[in-house]
């Protein structure tokens, strides 16, 4: 079944693939990769990375390549290091270094799985192939359990109106290929992509012991039904609308609703909860949809589609002829040209899966009690200092202001790691067991443990990251601010670094996830993170305002010939960044201000630049990627983040300190007339 999760919380990063120079130190600010040929107001990104883009340039193995890499290569050895130590204690049965150690083992162990070949999975195939008209009901509900969510998708959540409780929700069904456009679209590139995954198809159903003849008919089959399903789906721009997103219904309508499902056995039968009074439906089409396709295809149909939700979930933990099918499809979709080492996929498994077991021990080995401490404080100044912004708002009235600066110190505040660790202790690995065997062992405790969440007050004390991750987010539905440790290197925070660059990189990123809670969709939330309107209607008219100025600042920007940057998609993002920036530099000046700093002498310079300077180059520098055209498709369609470069020279055209720390002028190309700069906090 689908553990719901409404994708409300605004990480700053997308996925990054992980790079090989662990080894790299990366100072803020970097003289050398500076190019002086390219003038800072015309083009800021280039300015002041170029060098380090020629530095650092694409290999096979990435469709991508930046600074954000390089830590995440950095905290990824840290954490193999973990591991293989675990391996080396002979660790005890039952524990769970000895559960993270198996499944690394397992996942390193290619020559197995080449002998197992699709053998973990035919038992479960040969089920699906097996069942008679009677049993479809039995076996979507299978599906459901074990699976996956073909047609639909449930779970519980925060109750987006209730965050101390959870509800129910019900959504639409997940696209294999992520984007209802890859499926409606007929240009060049959909169409290269959508030919790749029906490849894709046709290549891992033979995988999996079928003929080229019926691979291909379930190929047919699986796109027809996705398509089907995209077609119902909403657009990007769509995916924004939180209101839109939250529409209570009784169970008695819900029956109405969606008749082909049999809804009292779903949730006694996948969930073992009894059936719920009252659920929210996410996406009411979508479901649609998915309920009138159950109804409508044959048997052969539908159970071909289980086909290929089955084996895909189960691929990447087979045999390497799985895996290589979807590195095919990756090259085609993301322009990579070589796969990741096999240590790193094995890695990624038992991070993921038993990703806290792993953080207690990278936060004792790699993150120090002052770095958190340091960290506080930062925080502390830059909400002192958005607090500044939203009292001196000229768009805003004074009772929106109250409550806007209420939610603002209602703010909890994560930093490092959790206060109390995940207990794995119930989770079952086996070595003898299949390495599928037992992913899809730790995969099912993970879904215990959110459904035994059902009917108890919400645990805000939870984490969404772990403490390794090279990333933080805001979570509207706990008004929280979230950094894990593995993100405090450089070039974000450096104990030994100026407070202009720490301001220019980690205080942004702390005003950028601050910012969230008052862009398009955590605005929508209140202090305690509640979906209600406490907005003035003044306000919002004005803040709608503003936002559609930025959205169309973006709407500008031509990524490839004939492909535009979607600045509604990425409003969030965009909101954030903005917002990062413009408050991390007034918690700067204001930090200067306290400590006697005269940020215009001589010894306040940061190495031959002025501290402003300093402040928006690391800024600039911590954005630093290389990236393949297909990836700039891909992230362009299926990312709310805008790319990199945008996220620096369309930015800081709104943002008057950075003209003049670096004589921006009218006739320069970042330069903006004052009456067309947005400013929202």
């Amino acid at each position: 079944m689908k553990i719901l999760k409404v994708v409300l919380s605004a990480a700053l990063l997308g996925s990054f693939s992980l790079t090989s120079n662990a080894a790299e130190h990366l100072k803020c600010v970097n003289k050398a990769y500076i190019d002086s040929a390219i003038p800072a107001a015309e083009d800021f990104y280039h300015h002041v990375n170029n060098g380090w883009m020629k530095a650092h340039p694409l290999t096979p193995e990435y469709a991508r390549y930046g600074v954000f890499n390089i830590l995440n290569d950095e905290a990824e050895k840290n954490v193999q290091d973990i591991v293989l130590n675990l391996g080396a204690t002979n660790p005890e049965k039952g524990s769970n270094a000895y559960k993270i150690w198996t499944l690394y083992s397992q996942g390193m162990d290619s020559v197995r799985r080449n002998n197992e070949g699709a053998a973990p999975v035919l038992a479960d195939l040969k089920k699906i192939e097996e069942t008679q008209h009677e049993g479809m009901e039995d076996l979507l509900l299978w599906m459901h359990r074990n699976y996956g969510s073909p047609f639909f998708g449930a779970g519980p959540m925060e109750d987006m109106a209730n965050s101390k409780e959870y509800a129910m929700y019900v959504s639409g069904a997940g696209l294999g290929l992520g984007d209802r456009d890859y499926y409606l679209l007929n240009d060049k590139e959909n169409t290269r992509i959508r030919e790749a995954y029906k490849k894709l198809i046709v290549k891992q159903m033979q995988n999996a012991g079928y003929s080229k003849k019926d691979a291909n008919r379930i190929m047919k089959n699986v796109l027809k039904i996705e398509t089907a399903l995209a077609d119902s789906t909403w657009t990007r721009e769509e995916s924004r609308n939180i209101p839109a997103m939250y529409n209570p219904r009784s169970i008695a309508q819900l029956k109405e609703m969606y008749p082909n499902i049999n809804w009292d056995r779903y949730f006694v039968e996948t969930m073992d909860i009894a059936t719920p009074e009252q659920v929210i439906v996410t996406e009411i089409n979508t479901v649609k949809q998915g309920d009138n396709l159950l109804s409508t295809l044959s048997d052969r149909e539908i159970k071909d589609f289980y086909l290929w939700k089955y084996v895909a979930q189960a691929a990447p933990y087979l045999s390497d002829k799985f895996s290589d099918a979807n590195f095919e499809f990756s090259k085609v979709k993301s322009g990579v040209q070589q796969q990741r080492p096999r240590w790193k996929r094995a890695l990624g498994v038992p991070d993921g899966l038993m990703g806290e077991a792993i953080g207690k021990l990278y936060v004792e080995k790699y993150f120090p009690e002052s770095s958190k401490q340091k960290m506080l404080e930062l925080v502390g100044n830059l909400q002192v200092a958005l607090g500044k912004h939203i009292i001196n708002l000229p768009w805003m009235t004074d009772e929106t202001k109250l409550k806007a600066i209420k939610k603002l110190n209602s703010f909890t505040v994560k930093i490092g790691y959790p206060d109390k660790w995940k207990d794995y202790s119930s989770m079952e690995i086996d070595p003898a067991a299949s390495y599928y065997q037992n992913v899809h062992n730790a995969q099912m405790w993970h879904q215990k443990e959110v459904l035994s969440k059902w009917g108890k007050p919400v645990d805000k004390t939870e984490w969404g990251m772990t403490p390794q991750t090279v990333n933080a987010y805001y979570n509207p539905m706990a008004n929280e601010i979230v950094f894990p440790a593995a993100i405090l290197q450089n070039p974000f925070f450096d104990p030994e670094a100026t407070d202009a660059e720490n301001y220019g990189g980690i205080g942004v990123v702390i005003g950028h996830e601050m910012s969230h809670g008052f862009d398009d969709q955590g605005s929508q939330f209140d202090d305690e993170g509640n979906m209600v309107n406490w907005w003035a209607p003044e306000d919002a008219a004005k803040f709608k305002e503003l936002t559609q100025g930025l959205v169309a600042q973006f709407d500008k920007v031509e990524i490839l010939p004939g492909l535009m940057a979607n600045g509604s998609y990425t409003l969030g993002e965009n909101i954030g960044d903005q917002g990062g920036l413009r408050v991390s530099h007034t918690a700067f000046l204001d930090s200067q201000k306290k400590k006697g700093v005269d940020i215009e002498s001589e010894e306040a310079m940061v190495d031959g630049f002025t501290p402003e300077q300093a402040f928006y180059m690391n800024y600039a520098n911590i954005w630093a990627t290389n990236m393949r055209d297909e990836e700039k498709r891909n992230l362009t369609i299926g990312d709310v983040h805008s790319l990199a470069e945008n996220r620096v020279n369309v930015t800081l055209r709104n943002i008057a300190p950075f003209f003049k720390a670096f004589g921006v002028k009218p006739g320069d190309k970042l330069y903006l007339p004052e009456e067309e700069r947005v400013i929202i906090w």
